[in-house]
């Protein structure tokens, strides 16, 4: 392996906890490539295959099954096995009509939750920012590095820019049409993506705004009616009446 192991490769002690691999039985696992999520908010599609969901022994087996066109991200067939998959991405194997969604799991940390053949036609994406581009349109730029272009009929009276920051947009998979949006907002649903509430789903109860998302609090009433807070960053809106992803402890 060499001098190039580390760039290949990632040391299993120091990898994310939350990643399903014996940290003493070997040195090296792998790296997952430069993607739309970052390593410690990601799992790479080889782990997910060998791991997690048990359809090879081997990680030779594993690059083989991925390799072969047989697993599908967000409704596109990957063959790296070192693909990033990450928050809210939906991992489908056809051979098997099996779906699932990545969600934070209580306890677990990033993790698959099964989903139906239906739900595994669309994807929750939260607006991270968002620019104006040539000819006044928008352009939204979502949590899992997709863009989504905005065309607006008057740069000086845009209607159609209703969209903000911390919004999510459900959109359908692989197409990318927005089918609903939804609003960051009082009483709107959220999924709590990190931190010691990782996991939890609340209603959005107050938002107190500081110095940037890590500084602004938001409080959530829980399904039992228990209030918490958790930070602005860590919040990701599910839906506005209820939540419209299926979720374990629902």
């Amino acid at each position: 392996m060499g001098k190039k192991g580390p760039k290949r490769h990632l040391k299993r002690l120091p990898a994310p906890k939350f990643w399903p691999i014996p940290r003493k039985e070997a040195k090296w696992t792998v790296r997952p490539s430069p993607g739309p999520h970052p390593i410690n908010r990601s799992l790479p599609l080889l782990l997910i295959i060998r791991d997690i969901l048990g359809y090879a022994k081997t990680a030779r087996e594993a690059r083989r099954i991925i390799s072969e066109g047989r697993i599908k991200v967000d409704g596109k067939i990957r063959r790296d096995y070192k693909f990033p998959v990450g928050l809210m991405d939906v991992i489908e194997i056809p051979d098997v009509k099996e779906a699932y969604r990545l969600i934070p799991i209580p306890r677990k940390g990033l993790n698959l939750h099964p989903i139906s053949e239906e739900e595994a036609k669309f994807k929750l994406c939260r607006i991270e920012n968002k620019t104006t581009v040539d000819g006044g349109h928008i352009q939204l730029n979502l949590h899992d590095g997709r863009n989504i272009l905005i065309r607006v009929n008057d740069p000086t009276n845009p209607e159609e820019d209703t969209y903000k920051t911390m919004d999510v947009l459900k959109i359908s998979l692989p197409g990318q049409e927005i089918e609903e949006h939804i609003k960051f907002e009082e009483g709107s649903f959220v999924l709590v993506t990190w931190g010691k509430n990782m996991g939890q789903v609340g209603r959005i109860k107050e938002i107190i705004h500081g110095i940037g998302r890590r500084m602004s609090v938001v409080t959530l009433e829980s399904p039992d009616g228990e209030l918490f807070q958790t930070s602005l960053e860590y919040v990701f809106p599910i839906g506005r009446d209820k939540p419209i992803i299926s979720l374990p402890q629902l």
